[in-house]
């Protein structure tokens, strides 16, 4: 499915992601709707319109690289790096990557976290878009620009596939973008 820019295409693209993403109630745990996105993964149809959007997205916003935050992020960035034939470049949770790495640490609700990127990844420049399955709070996204920029990158934007609006990643992101977009491709 080749997708155009106009307001049909992108009705017509929500319509066919939301129909393939399932809400689990109650997990991981009680009150948390999981949005389970392994039925459009199964998709050929939806998996290839997801991975065109997205490949439309490193054209416009001209990418050379493309990072994938762990660990949903790494299954839609890879193929889309494919089809854009730019490079793709895992940002891991800490301690998983060898050799010299950069390191980040963000808050989360109750404590912190840290994720790392290997130090020679991306090139002094290089235009580098995020991609990740949801934005919820932010909070890794933002650690993820962090290591970009120390990495002498430039920050391309940010490409999800849901956005969890009532959740506010959106506003933690802004400053971090530094004017860069960030693109969901559905809203919820």
């Amino acid at each position: 499915m080749t997708l155009q820019h106009t307001e049909g295409a992108d009705e017509a693209l929500r319509e066919l992601l939301l129909g393939r993403i399932v809400d689990v109630p109650d997990y991981p745990k009680p009150g948390v709707v999981f949005k389970d996105i392994t039925p459009l993964l199964a998709d050929p149809e939806a998996f290839t319109a997801l991975t065109e959007a997205f490949a439309a997205l490193c054209e416009r916003h001209r990418v050379d690289k493309i990072v994938g935050l762990e660990a949903r992020g790494f299954i839609l960035a890879a193929p889309v790096a494919v089809r854009a034939g730019i490079g793709f470049v895992p940002v891991r949770k800490a301690g998983k990557l060898p050799g010299a790495t950069l390191r980040q640490a963000y808050d989360l609700e109750y404590g912190t976290a840290e994720i790392e990127i290997h130090a020679e990844a991306l090139g002094r420049g290089e235009r580098v878009l995020v991609i990740d399955d949801v934005l919820a709070t932010g909070g890794t996204a933002e650690a993820s620009l962090q290591l970009i920029r120390r990495a002498g990158a430039e920050v391309a934007g940010v490409a999800v596939l849901m956005e969890l609006g009532f959740l506010d990643g959106r506003a933690r992101l802004a400053d971090a973008l530094g004017g860069a977009p960030l693109d969901a491709l559905i809203r919820v």
